[in-house]
């Protein structure tokens, strides 16, 4: 097994960094002095600040008690956090990805790694205390407890609250590892920035993700560097554009939406096929997830069994079994608007193409295969029309970001980008 850092594709400043902090903290674990961990997980600008750092380990290098991964969709910023969390709990100090810990935390089932993955809208602040008194507890291992909260700018105010607190008074041995897109205040709070170490990710060039894609997943090289190019370095997209004919489809008539914009009607007919096909998408999702969730509550409560009191546990539970659907209403509302986005990326790319080619700019396209249709909208729209309908795409984007029906943004967006 490659160490745990192999899979973060084209960010070799950000590994290095992180390999540096995950040493000193090692170093602090075998100098075995507690009164100086707190000194190490303290605040971010001041962390390893006194040069008699513990084996001689750099203090240029630090560590801290609470980081921040930035980068665009598809930069790995989550991969870099797991991976950060298997580097402070591997046995070496390393992140081996032989020993234990390294073992466990990319597996999800290391006791001290706890990893919060918002599977709706937002991260609420019941789930944000409840998860902070836990890493507030003694590492089991002997290493870190580490909170690792991918999304972290769905935290709603009072979550965010919440875990502010636990940042600014951190236990000796807890580390907080935070994903978010930016630095930026709509992302992550300025107070909660303040406090932690910034890793900023970039987009991974499409060589590098197409290299993955043969070494790891045994893709063919002209099919890995196709799918690199189209996912614009998002490494999962381009695994599954890769794998999933159903994925190619979708994607496909997504690209095949400029030439039906040929009235109003078409234009909201596209919306409503856009919409339908992120619906189906979304379902086909969450749908398996769903039953087994509901299953193996109905079974937890007694479901099936023919006890004295069995029948009456399950009457009962009808309270549970509701807020069980209220969490899952809440991911498919998450997964059909990730669908869509998706969808949006793919648009917003061919009419970059089509810029690029009005202006005659010496790159690439996005989507090879459907280079000569932008090609032909560059001579039709020529690059201020290429533009607008662009910067459409972008809109819609964001104004579904924003909370806007998708429905209404679509639709906006198309009447856009048929009027030009």
């Amino acid at each position: 097994m490659p160490d745990v850092f192999a899979d973060l594709v084209g960010q070799d400043e950000a590994v290095a960094e992180l390999r540096r902090a995950a040493a000193a903290a090692a170093a602090v674990l075998r100098a075995g002095a507690a009164d100086q961990a707190p000194a190490l997980i303290g605040d971010a600008d001041s962390a390893l600040a006194d040069d008699a750092a513990p084996g001689g380990v750099d203090p240029a290098a630090g560590m801290t008690h609470a980081w921040i991964f930035t980068g665009p969709p598809g930069s790995g910023r989550s991969v870099a956090a797991r991976a950060f969390a298997a580097a402070l709990e591997c046995v070496h100090g390393t992140g081996c990805g032989e020993c234990p810990g390294c073992r466990t935390t990319m597996g999800g089932t290391h006791a001290d790694v706890r990893l919060v993955v918002p599977e709706g809208l937002s991260i609420g602040v019941n789930e944000m205390r409840a998860l902070v008194l836990r890493a507030a507890s003694t590492p089991s291992g002997g290493r870190w407890q580490v909170v690792v909260i991918e999304d972290a700018d769905r935290l709603t105010e009072a979550a965010g609250n919440a875990l502010l607190k636990a940042i600014e008074e951190p236990p000796p041995r807890t580390v907080f590892l935070l994903c978010a897109p930016s630095t930026h205040p709509d992302d992550i709070s300025v107070t909660i920035r303040s406090r932690c170490r910034v890793v900023p990710l970039r987009q991974p060039p499409a060589a590098a993700v197409a290299e993955v894609l043969v070494r790891r997943d045994g893709i063919t090289p002209d099919v890995a560097q196709w799918a690199a190019a189209a996912a614009q370095g998002h490494v999962g997209r381009a695994r599954r554009l890769a794998r999933d004919p159903e994925a190619r489809k979708r994607r496909e008539a997504v690209l095949a939406v400029p030439r039906r914009l040929t009235g109003v009607g078409a234009a909201f007919d596209a919306a409503s096929a856009l919409i339908e096909a992120a619906e189906a998408e979304a379902e086909a999702s969450v749908t398996e997830a769903d039953a087994a969730e509901r299953a193996a509550l109905e079974t937890a409560l007694g479901a099936g069994g023919t006890g004295r009191g069995a029948s009456g546990a399950i009457r009962g539970a009808a309270g549970q079994l509701k807020e069980l659907e209220k969490r899952q209403k809440s991911r498919a509302t998450r997964a059909q608007r990730d669908a869509l986005d998706r969808a949006l990326v793919d648009l917003a790319g061919f009419y970059r193409d089509a810029l690029t080619m009005a202006l005659r700019a010496p790159v690439a396209p996005v989507h090879t295969d459907t280079a000569a249709l932008a090609g032909a909208g560059a001579q039709k729209w020529d690059a201020e029309g290429a533009l607008r309908r662009l910067e459409a795409v972008l809109a819609c984007r964001s104004a579904i970001e924003a909370n806007v029906k998708p429905r209404i943004a679509v639709e906006a967006m198309m009447l856009a980008l048929w009027k030009g």
